[in-house]
């Protein structure tokens, strides 16, 4: 029981990056009818928006210290952040220790100006085009993303801690009378994801833009002719997917570290999930993301590796190979999408 509980906290921890992304996909393809292949870009960008952060606040400056010395008895210079020095050195601390999850304010702004300035400067001119060539066009950008990242901070992965209070090790076993350990960060990663997916489908349900959206996204022409500027609505959910797929890099920075290529290392599986979910459909993008997290997390056990070999490496592949087999439209497609 144990390792089955384990196994389905790790897919659920895993499900809810492959669904946070797959819902950015979703929420572009279901208004603007665009694949957009540079949505890993944006997650790889959301993490490297928790290593600025976290870079900057730990600027410091040099200074002589009073009391420590060397071994010849000279004093000797120490770091102070600057940080430390304008707020104190216990909440300039706690500023730097936190500074994975306040990457979240600067990632929100940041994350939808990149959407606008990709959506409005490239991705506009695709609306009309083929899905090859939206593919094509939006690959190219995502390798002219991680190219320039990996030229500002390097090839190698950047380690971001998590804040000392929430990284440890909860032990969730206490509760159900079982010896089960996970770390808490993972816990926070989980419970982060269903609450900005919560925010999304309610956004979309109870506000008078989100209807406006859902309706532009079933009958685009029809409320066009009711003189609603859609385009400018479908904008802003553009920028609004970037938004969440940058949170979701945010937040996943402790767990993974940051590299330049860790967006095309979760956008193909991604976009399995979506197409396995139905093209189009939210709930079938966050459906998907979960499920799938959770078989690729008991197919990475020894047991499943051990009977055949390489499972885990391809079993969201065969997932998505009888899904489709069984159910062309995924499993909450809507009729009519990517049948023509």
């Amino acid at each position: 029981m144990d390792a089955i509980l384990l196994q389905i906290l790790n897919g659920l921890d895993k499900g809810s990056a492959y669904a946070l992304i797959a819902l950015g996909l979703t929420l572009i393809f279901g208004t603007l009818g665009v694949v957009n292949f540079a949505h890993g870009a944006l997650f790889m960008i959301g993490a490297f928006c928790a290593v600025t952060l976290q870079r900057f606040l730990s600027l410091s400056y040099q200074t002589v210290s009073e009391t420590e010395k060397d071994f010849l008895g000279n004093p000797l210079k120490v770091e102070t952040p600057y940080v430390e020095s304008w707020f104190g050195p216990e909440i300039g601390a706690s500023i730097i220790d936190w500074s994975t999850p306040l990457a979240i304010l600067l990632a929100i702004p940041i994350m939808m100006l990149v959407g606008l300035i990709m959506e409005r400067g490239l991705i506009k001119h695709f609306y009309k085009r083929e899905h090859a060539d939206q593919i094509l066009v939006t690959f190219g950008l995502a390798i002219v993303l991680q190219e320039i990242v990996k030229y500002y901070f390097g090839a190698n992965p950047i380690q971001t801690p998590a804040p000392d209070a929430l990284s440890g090790v909860a032990n969730l076993g206490a509760w159900f009378g079982l010896e089960l350990a996970y770390p808490v960060w993972r816990i926070v990663y989980f419970c982060f994801a269903a609450l900005v997916i919560f925010g999304v489908f309610a956004f979309l349900q109870f506000t008078t833009f989100g209807m406006v959206v859902r309706a532009g996204m079933a009958d685009r022409e029809t409320v066009g002719l009711l003189g609603i500027n859609i385009d400018r609505r479908f904008t802003i959910m553009f920028a609004i997917a970037a938004a969440v797929a940058g949170l979701a890099g945010v937040m996943y920075a402790p767990i993974n570290p940051p590299n330049y290529h860790m967006g095309m290392d979760f956008l193909v599986l991604s976009f399995v999930v979506v197409v396995v979910g139905g093209m189009g459909s939210l709930p079938g993008a966050v459906l998907a993301g979960f499920m799938l997290g959770i078989l690729e997390s008991f197919a990475s056990t020894t047991w499943a590796t051990t009977t055949i070999p390489g499972i885990n490496q391809i079993i969201i592949y065969l997932v998505a190979i009888i899904v489709l087999l069984t159910r062309p439209r995924g499993l909450m497609g809507r009729k009519g999408v990517m049948e023509e």
